[in-house]
């Protein structure tokens, strides 16, 4: 009997699993806490963390890809099926669907100068970008670090899978990370580089946009966006779709589905198919901290390439323009625009900034698959 139980505990995952999977397996327990107890993007850094727990339970194989046994052929595990709308490149695109028919574009179409504030909050995307080859990453990797700097986690999963799939796990956790800090790290960034007076500035209210402005602009914008940038098609092309069956008042039910069980359940494969590729062989690197570290400097420096645009642009328009609205061209909607709604009333009682935060913001989501598209073009 004592033989029997001595051979049950060496098949079993106890006897095999390794120092580096016990602490793989820590790190999902921490995520975990971030997700349930503080509320840090819970709805995919929970799946993300499970995912991570399931590929780092040893000899669990749910990575593991079909394979030949005794000369029968054995399916893979469930993981590794639903990472194939990863490699394939199908998860993200289906994402942007959703965002798109959640989001609303009046804002940037009643001011379209704040496009130019969602374009100016990506120079951390190349500013990451340099200091990861400064560092001895390829090119490819390089791309897919910078990216980070554009707060958009959709889109750092789909071009890491494209340039760099073995990095996937550690940029996806330090993009959805960063994204659920920012109401840390964007305002003192906010009250450093916008002096006090800029921060009590009260913009003037935006105008109504009409629903033929609301129906051209996606169509416009996917016609223009794929001739120019091709490679940006898959996630311009989903997001602009997505808004077009919000805004085109035909498709309710279809805008619904988008943007409330479609995205959900992608969110579901997304989170569990990223977390399935933080394996303690892949995760626990030098490497790892790097591209984390190159994540913060990424977040840190688009906040402040918005904010210095938004100070340009207030210098520009005799003072007009608010130079908070700026950090709000990191495409985190609508965190980003509520920060600084956030610091902007904290500075002036009854000032209301949000809508005139949610033109970069969205911009930023565009700005974000744009520069995707253009590092994909050139390193892909």
């Amino acid at each position: 009997m004592l033989a029997n139980f001595k051979a049950l505990i060496l098949s079993s995952g106890l006897a095999g699993m390794t120092a580096g999977q016990g602490l793989m397996i820590l790190v999902s327990f921490f995520l975990m806490y971030l997700a349930i107890v503080k509320k840090y993007e819970p709805l995919l850094l929970l799946p993300i963390a499970f995912g991570a727990l399931l590929t780092n339970l040893p000899l669990a194989g749910l990575m593991d890809g079909p394979s030949l046994v005794n000369g029968k052929p054995e399916p893979g595990g469930l993981l590794y099926y639903l990472y194939q709308g990863v490699e394939l490149g199908i998860y993200p695109p289906l994402i942007f669907l959703g965002i798109g028919a959640m989001t609303d574009f009046g804002p940037l179409l009643a001011n379209p100068k704040s496009i130019l504030l969602g374009a100016a909050a990506q120079l951390g995307i190349f500013s990451a970008l340099l200091g990861a080859l400064a560092l001895g990453f390829d090119l490819q990797a390089a791309g897919s670090i910078g990216i980070i700097g554009g707060a958009d986690g959709p889109t750092a999963i789909f071009l890491t899978s494209r340039l760099k799939p073995e990095l996937l796990g550690p940029i996806a956790i330090a993009a959805y990370s960063y994204m659920a800090l920012i109401p840390f790290i964007q305002p003192p960034l906010m009250r450093l580089i916008v002096p006090k007076k800029e921060r009590q500035i009260v913009m003037e209210q935006l105008r109504p946009v009409s629903q033929r402005e609301k129906i051209l602009f996606p169509i416009i914008v996917t016609v223009v966006g794929a001739l120019l940038l091709p490679s940006a098609a898959p996630l311009l092309g989903s997001l602009m779709f997505g808004n077009l069956l919000r805004v085109s008042g035909v498709a309710d039910r279809l805008a619904k589905t988008a943007e409330n069980e479609l995205i959900n359940i992608i969110t579901i494969f997304l989170g569990l198919s990223v977390g399935a590729k933080t394996s303690a062989d892949q995760f626990l690197t030098a490497q790892t901290l790097g591209i984390i570290l190159l994540g913060l400097a990424a977040f840190v420096f688009s906040t402040i390439g918005g904010l210095l645009f938004g100070r340009l642009m207030c210098k520009l328009s005799g003072g007009k323009i608010n130079p908070l609205i700026g950090a709000a061209g990191v495409s985190a909607v609508p965190m980003a625009a509520r920060v600084v709604q956030k610091v902007g009333a904290e500075e002036k009682p009854g000032n209301y900034l949000l809508m005139h935060a949610m033109g970069p913001n969205v911009a930023g989501v565009i700005g974000s698959a744009v520069a995707a598209g253009i590092l994909l073009a050139r390193l892909g």
